[in-house]
């Protein structure tokens, strides 16, 4: 690309991967009031703003039920915990996502069983799930990465087939649809994540765990607080946790989630003129599955000589990511389950070439022009 277009674009603009005061900003006064509901309330853990979120949230997700809680992660390992998974049992889950997935089967002394994925989509190949099927396998976990969805008729095919229960991870994928189904409406339970940096962020940690089943539902809610009897607090009938979802949390998630949709829109808009802006670029776009709605958590491409561009990218003033250096069956702390390189190569190949891109709803249709001339001159450089 010219020097010329360049100078009109500004060659000196930063665009940031993540802009959350822009977003803040637009949204302000909502939130204070929120914020300030719950102050003036005294009432911060559970309650009312966490019942409302729970409703809205059910409803949103096309779920019977809502359970708030801590963390995605704690939504992970609660809904484990919740389907009783423990020493012996297996689950099976890609190698290709972030670390909870996996670690929250380890806490548990149950063991990960690492499959690949596929090479378009990064999302887990039902074909190598079918494969590693095995007598102890106690659950499959899904993962709709970055957005999207997996396939999950055919995930739910082998599950059902063999009575094994399925728990989506749906943190990156709140909104996101299958074949009109949205994501964590499918499985046994479903997981969320309301990390700041997700489509629908906290100002903190926060997650959900969606369901149909009201025992499944039901049980979350026991577990979240130690086990608790949910008609006799101070009785256990089982050991739980403490993964209660804070009040102020809920509050301001409330607030953004009247805005989701708006936001989402607007990934999904940012995405589409990417994907015209890199049509000369020797760069792979998202590939989308037909029937899918992406929401866009990240914009992921795949590039030659990744590292050198993202290098590039950087010195331009443009934010990237790695979304994810190292698959989980080669980390050191997996080590003792016996993957070695070349186990699963479609995931250690994306570990090399993908690069998340800014893709957040306030970015500017110039900024994404920039982000264009750089990736540009970082490819042909």
């Amino acid at each position: 690309m010219g020097r010329l277009r360049r100078a009109r674009t500004g060659e000196s603009m930063k665009v940031p991967l993540l802009d959350l005061k822009a977003q803040h900003e637009s949204i302000r006064h909502e939130v204070e009031q929120a914020i300030r509901r719950v102050v003036d309330s005294q009432a911060f853990t559970l309650g009312p703003e966490v019942e409302a979120l729970e409703k809205t949230l059910a409803d949103y997700c096309q779920c019977r039920y809502a359970v708030g809680v801590s963390s995605g992660t704690d939504a992970l390992l609660c809904s484990l915990m919740a389907l009783e998974i423990g020493p012996g049992d297996e689950v099976i889950l890609p190698t290709f996502t972030f670390f909870a997935t996996a670690g929250v089967v380890a806490r548990l002394g149950a063991r990960p069983v690492f499959v690949d994925i596929e090479a378009d989509t990064y999302n887990i190949d039902p074909a190598r799930v079918e494969s590693a099927v095995t007598a102890h396998t106690k659950a499959i976990i899904p993962v709709h990465l970055f957005g999207q969805c997996a396939d999950m008729d055919a995930l739910l095919a082998i599950a059902r087939s063999r009575s094994i229960p399925v728990v989506e991870d749906a943190a990156q994928a709140i909104g996101a649809e299958y074949q009109g189904r949205r994501a964590g409406s499918m499985g046994q339970l479903g997981c969320l994540s309301f990390y700041p940096t997700k489509n629908l962020g906290g100002f903190g940690d926060g997650g959900m765990i969606v369901a149909n089943d009201a025992e499944l539902a039901a049980r979350c809610r026991s577990l979240r607080v130690h086990g608790f009897r949910t008609d006799e607090p101070y009785y256990h009938d089982r050991v739980g946790g403490c993964f209660r979802l804070d009040a102020l949390q809920a509050a301001v998630l409330r607030v953004k989630l009247n805005h989701l949709e708006t936001w989402t829109q607007a990934r999904r808009r940012n995405a589409r003129r990417y994907d015209e802006l890199f049509a000369r670029l020797a760069v792979a776009c998202p590939v989308v599955r037909p029937g899918n709605r992406m929401i866009y958590n990240q914009y992921v491409v795949r590039v030659p000589n990744r590292d050198r561009v993202r290098t590039a990218l950087t010195a331009a003033g443009v934010g990237t990511n790695i979304y994810y250096p190292l698959s989980l069956h080669l980390q050191p702390c997996f080590a003792h389950l016996g993957y070695k390189s070349g186990d699963f190569p479609v995931a250690e190949r994306a570990t090399q070439e993908v690069l998340a891109l800014p893709v957040y709803p306030e970015l500017t249709v110039t900024q994404q022009r920039r982000v264009a001339e750089a990736l540009g001159d970082a490819l042909s450089g």
